[in-house]
């Protein structure tokens, strides 16, 4: 039994060294300005994560190609990065401004730019955390690739298999095939991934798109292809990162233009004066929550507000969305499109315009109940994000005639999704500190949000510390449950909650920026639990299943605020 907790043990603190040689090459192949992913300057990469074995990469280390770790990366990469030879990682650098069209990957706010047939630019403007997350998904993809090219090169490297050859056929003379032809190239592609005929399937109807159902075949066929140009003839790919983005990085040059802008509008709208509350959340449940039983008042059904909220949620009820909207518009709501690059909207809600009878809540809680509270609601950050946005944001606000007025800033809530570590998707964590992963640094806090405050709101509640993790795609099974079993008690893991804390706790404690009575409401809700097979981030979104945790833990910060 003893052998069994040091061999656990071990495992964790190999996989802990891991995530830090991961982060230490990362950062020196940055300095450095370029790389190339599979020569001996990846080595380190390609070494950590295949000792790592994330769970969101599922068989990185076994011979057959990972299919869920292939959709998730897909998701989070531009459209045809797998045929490029050269990645260029740059700051916003006018390319929007240029005839390249914008390639925005469905799962990641992030422009993106084909310069030629092999090179691919992504625009980061959101951090150390986007770049760490960009790289990582790109060692993956570059892994599997060889994995593909072992498979289908025959033993002297000068051809290759049957197979592979149906599905070049295909790929390069952009052949249009029949549901039988299909199959049988599915047939052929299981062959070469090591996969069932049926997990096959699965994944090219996952990948399909309406104009492009075989895209599938089209990334196999190309990661194999420059997997084989790099053995056979040494055209080694290669990933750079340009000057202008290297000496940006981390001199929050898109969170202050982002700020400013927002208290500008804060300016403009005579806010700078009220009490003023911070929320960290998605772009629909505050003003949801708010104006929709306003305006949609006969869709609530038995007096439950969370009916209206779930038929808001699904994807053909625009028109009722849209009535909330424009309602809110009219009725103290201010949307401020992001322009800085940070890719963080914001909505700004002047209380004074809303007639709080109407609604689910009561003014009382305010510090000045003289003047009405203001609400703003930023869309999430992204890993270390976190601390450049609310660090700007919490800064005075510097006028015209060069005075400093400092925000009154009241309280700064958190809301966002995370992987738990005990129950199961859906379920909300109440954190009552964060643990800040592979450094010394961890932020207690007197969390406003109690457990008590959500019982019998019909799903599982968690309370304990949270750790914030330096990338989710990291984690794997060893670490985390070295931190929920040992003296840690770790109930979740999160990308942002040490970076938020960190700039709240310097803004109110040492800068002097805000007030040291502000108050903060930290709640998460679980989007997978990467302790149990099948469920991590890889397995798919939370669906519908979303809804309750989002709009319980909404309301109850509202309360708060209210």
């Amino acid at each position: 039994m003893e052998q069994t907790k040091i061999k656990g043990r071990t495992r964790a603190q190999e996989s802990s060294n891991a995530i830090e040689r991961l982060y230490i090459s990362m950062r020196h192949l940055f300095s450095r300005g370029f790389y190339k992913p599979m020569g001996i300057s990846g080595d380190a990469l390609r070494e950590s994560l295949l000792l790592l074995r994330p769970e969101i990469y599922g068989s990185i280390a076994e011979e057959k190609v990972e299919l869920n770790g292939l959709i998730y990366v897909i998701e989070r990469l531009p459209t045809g990065i797998e045929e490029c030879r050269f990645i260029n990682l740059t700051s916003d650098e006018g390319y929007s401004k240029s005839h390249f069209k914008a390639i925005v990957p469905p799962k990641r706010r992030r422009n993106c730019f084909r310069i030629d047939k092999d090179q691919m630019n992504i625009e980061v403007t959101r951090g150390r955390s986007e770049i760490y997350d960009i790289l990582t998904h790109l060692t993956f993809l570059f892994i599997e690739s060889h994995k593909i090219a072992k498979k289908v090169l025959i033993s002297d490297g000068t051809d290759t298999i049957r197979e592979w050859k149906k599905l070049a056929e295909v790929v390069l003379h952009n052949k249009k095939i029949s549901g039988d032809e299909r199959d049988i190239m599915l047939a052929h592609l299981a062959s070469v991934l090591g996969r069932t005929f049926e997990e096959t399937q699965a994944v090219h109807a996952l990948l399909g798109e309406e104009n492009n159902p075989d895209r599938l075949f089209q990334i196999i066929y190309w990661l194999g292809r420059l997997a084989i140009n790099e053995q056979v003839d040494n055209l080694r790919r290669a990933i750079s990162f340009s000057p202008v983005l290297r000496e940006r990085i981390g001199h929050h040059v898109y969170g202050e233009m982002w700020a400013n802008n927002i208290k500008n509008v804060l300016d403009e709208n005579n806010l700078l004066e009220r009490p003023i509350h911070i929320i960290s959340a998605n772009m629909h449940s505050v003003m949801n929550s708010i104006y929709a039983p306003i305006v949609l008042p006969k869709q609530i059904k038995d007096n439950n507000t969370i009916s209206l909220f779930e038929l808001l949620s699904k994807d053909d009820n625009e028109d009722l969305r849209a009535q909330v909207k424009e309602f809110a518009s009219k009725n103290g709501l201010t949307y401020i499109k992001d322009v800085s690059g940070t890719n963080i909207n914001v909505q700004i809600i002047d209380t004074e315009k809303i007639d709080i009878t109407k609604t689910n809540y009561v003014l009382e809680n305010s510090l000045n109940n003289e003047l009405k509270p203001v609400i703003i609601v930023m869309d999430y950050a992204f890993g270390e994000q976190a601390y450049e946005t609310m660090d700007e944001l919490l800064k005075p606000y510097e006028c015209e005639k060069g005075k400093k007025h400092h925000l009154d800033v009241e309280s700064v809530s958190i809301m966002g999704k995370a992987g738990i570590l005990e129950g199961g998707k859906g379920d909300i964590m109440i954190p009552s500190s964060h643990i800040f992963e592979g450094t010394a640094d961890n932020y207690p806090f007197k969390n406003q949000l109690k457990k008590k405050m959500f019982e019998g709101c019909g799903v599982g509640v968690y309370t304990g510390a949270m750790v914030t993790v330096l990338g989710t795609s990291l984690q794997n099974k060893d670490i985390l449950k070295f931190f929920h079993d040992s003296t840690w008690k770790v109930t979740g893991l999160e990308m942002e909650g040490a970076h938020y804390q960190k700039a709240i706790q310097a803004a109110s404690k040492i800068r002097g920026n805000i007030s040291r009575k502000v108050k903060v409401n930290y709640a998460y809700y679980a989007s997978d639990n990467p302790l149990e097979t099948g469920s991590t981030l890889a397995s798919g979104g939370l669906g519908t299943t979303g809804v309750l945790p989002t709009y319980v833990i909404t309301q109850k910060i509202l309360e708060q605020i209210f």
